[in-house]
């Protein structure tokens, strides 16, 4: 025992000495964390224990498992900034497979400097949450406990360089971003073509938030290269104290590279609902649809490709000021067989169930 409360002892002593020292010089150190377990059973069993391959955060199908836990230190000043999260769980497995081993446990890393005296401007770089949708990997920030089909398919992440301004009344955010591809930290081996996008964020009263975020680029070698332009724009309209509405929708042009097709397109609305029942209750349900004929996003190899409808419920019981508890069930239908169900046949739908607990600092 005394082998592990020494360093202990000694490790905090460190650290309080550190922010001592920060905090004199202007600095402001603070650590923070996350941490989201669950337990999913999927209704068509599926043998691999993995949800369909189009659902990347809360994708293990009858254990308990971890969607995501990460560790963060942020340092704020007047003139700079940064962030260095590292994180774990089935979210890191799903998403950042096709980055090297030492990046596929990082959940952020970035440094920004603010360029002007008096303007809230910023130039920030590394790796980030994206810029795009009004959903992220922490499911506490999130009004269900589980990613709408358009979030576990467009970028959670994003590196490169950022600028943004923010006007004097916190009214208007504009951003401008260069990119090395769409969910990508490493850019993809033989493309040489950066990627960008940009942000614009209304607010004009405390109960409404209007957004549209855009992407350009690629994320193909250049010897088959095909230009992609992606648009999301997102409402957030608390209507009353007890009740809030989010409208969402996603479309995406793709170069295609078939002979006689110009371009093919995907897209995907989504509405959810969120009633807070008491101070520690809330429900919220959700409707979505994605339509993605010619499986840029989402491939199945069947006639009609993926056009999937996906309705939930969602119960949150908050059991601390740092606690939650959720309850959600989801169902899809699609127009096509892309599912298989427990006897190991194609069925057009799939139902899950999952439970999770959200706990941070």
């Amino acid at each position: 025992m005394k082998k592990i409360i020494l360093p202990l002892c000694i490790a905090l002593l460190a650290i309080n000495h550190l922010r001592a020292q920060i905090d004199s010089s202007g600095i402001n150190l603070t650590f923070s964390g996350y941490a989201e377990p669950y337990f999913g059973f999927d209704v068509n069993q599926p043998a691999d224990g993995n949800r369909p391959g189009f659902v990347y955060a809360h994708n293990r199908h009858n254990e308990f498992a971890l969607n995501i836990a990460f560790l963060r230190a942020s340092v704020q000043a007047q003139r700079m900034r940064g962030n260095l999260a590292l994180m774990a769980g089935t979210y890191a497995n799903a998403n950042l497979a096709a980055e090297p081993g030492t990046l596929q446990n990082v959940y952020e890393a970035n440094a920004g400097v603010r360029l002007s005296k008096t303007a809230n401007l910023w130039l920030d770089a590394g790796i980030f949450a994206s810029h795009i949708g009004f959903e992220s990997a922490v499911g506490k920030d999130c009004w269900t406990l589980t990613r709408s089909i358009l979030a576990d398919n467009s970028p959670y992440y994003e590196s490169g360089a950022k600028l943004t301004y923010t006007t004097p009344d916190g009214k208007w955010l504009f951003s401008a971003l260069a990119l090395n591809g769409w969910q990508r930290i490493r850019r993809v081996p033989g493309n040489s073509l950066l990627s960008g996008g940009w942000q614009v964020t209304f607010i004009p009263s405390a109960r409404v938030t209007l957004n549209s975020s855009s992407f350009i680029g690629t994320d193909q070698p250049d010897d088959t290269r095909r230009l992609r332009l992606f648009h999301n724009f997102y409402g957030i309209f608390q209507l009353t104290d007890q009740f809030g509405l989010i409208a969402g929708l996603d479309a995406g042009l793709e170069e295609n590279a078939v002979a006689g097709e110009d371009r093919n397109f995907w897209y995907s609305p989504v509405l959810i609902g969120r009633f807070a029942a008491s101070d520690r209750l809330t429900i919220a349900a959700r409707v979505e649809y994605y339509s993605d004929e010619h499986g840029v996003i989402i491939g199945t190899g069947t006639e009609n490709g993926f056009q999937t409808l996906g309705v939930s419920a969602n119960l949150d019981i908050k059991i601390h000021n740092n606690a939650v508890w959720r309850i959600e069930g989801k169902i899809f239908d699609s127009k096509d067989e892309i599912f298989v169900d427990t006897d190991g046949r194609a069925t057009k739908s799939n139902a899950v169930l999952t439970t999770a607990l959200a706990i941070w600092f």
